[in-house]
């Protein structure tokens, strides 16, 4: 019988899995810190194989230790570190180029240019979000322009963007399953927040195709199964690291907020159903 429920919680400095029981209960919790790489002056790299190499043997070892098998896992739910982005060749399933993570900041010359243009308006009111290198876009944009082969592979449609959640899901389901959530989505600065879909506008702006894209759904899903771990486990949900803490932490009214302090420090709050933007450069 399918008594418990393992998350993968993926940071910035760590990968965690945990396992919890039918009462919600934690039954045991591991991680393991992986490599930071810091080529150049604000420059923030993860190799993305390390990563998903990490996740993978924490499971295994987390279900060893407790005697546990897959036939018993219920769910598998990941939660991530937002905007860290991966471009891989969907064929060998091997990154281009490092993950470029959150805090990299070598993309301020394009978020200029973007400025520069008279965009912060228009990206604000689509996305929500203000320009800035923090976000998945430019760093698309710059793999794109400077990786190895990646215009080689996309002539070829060989090639795929994910942040970490879909990296970890594709990987998982040994490539079935391209897709992300909408919380991940929204942190792209690629995401019409209203239509809650890829804005085409946006798209076109930066030249990125919508092909390499992964499909947006909602936060639980049937986002496919796993069978590395023995009897197939099914993945019920996805959510950025910081939206699963704001729930985690029950702010399901709008005006309740949460802090979390972490590799960053993060307040969200929770706003209601309706789409607002901030006039004090908040994002929404």
């Amino acid at each position: 019988m399918r008594k418990f429920i393992l998350t993968i919680d993926q940071g910035t400095t760590s990968s965690r899995v945990t396992v919890y029981n039918n009462r919600f209960n934690v039954v045991d919790t591991i991680k393991k810190e992986f490599t930071q790489f810091f080529p150049n002056d604000g420059w923030v790299e993860h190799n993305a194989l390390e990563i998903w190499n990490d996740v993978k043997a924490l499971i295994s070892k987390i279900l060893k230790k407790n005697k546990l098998k897959g036939s018993q896992i219920l769910s598998i739910g990941i939660t991530n570190q937002r905007e860290t982005t991966v471009l891989w060749d969907k064929i060998t399933g091997k990154p281009i180029y490092n993950a470029i993570v959150w805090q990299d900041r070598r993309t301020a010359g394009i978020c200029s240019a973007l400025k520069k243009k008279k965009l912060a308006s228009k990206i604000q009111k689509i996305t929500g979000l203000i320009i800035d290198p923090y976000f998945s876009a430019t760093k698309i944009k710059w793999i794109l322009t400077y990786a190895k082969n990646a215009k080689k592979l996309l002539k070829k449609n060989n090639l795929l963007f994910g942040t970490i959640d879909t990296w970890l899901l594709w990987n998982l389901t040994k490539g079935k399953s391209h897709l992300t959530d909408i919380t991940n989505a929204s942190r792209t600065m690629l995401f019409d927040s209203k239509k809650e879909k890829w804005s085409k506008e946006l798209l076109s702006v930066l030249k990125i195709p919508s092909k390499i894209l992964p499909k947006v759904v909602e936060n639980t899903f049937d986002f496919g199964e796993t069978t590395l771990f023995g009897e197939a486990i099914k993945i019920g949900g996805m959510a950025g690291d910081q939206q699963a803490a704001t729930i985690g932490q029950a702010c399901f009214h709008s005006g309740q907020s949460k802090s979390t302090y972490g590799t960053g420090c993060f307040l969200l709050m929770n706003i209601g159903s309706q789409f607002k933007l901030s006039k004090n450069r908040l994002l929404t």
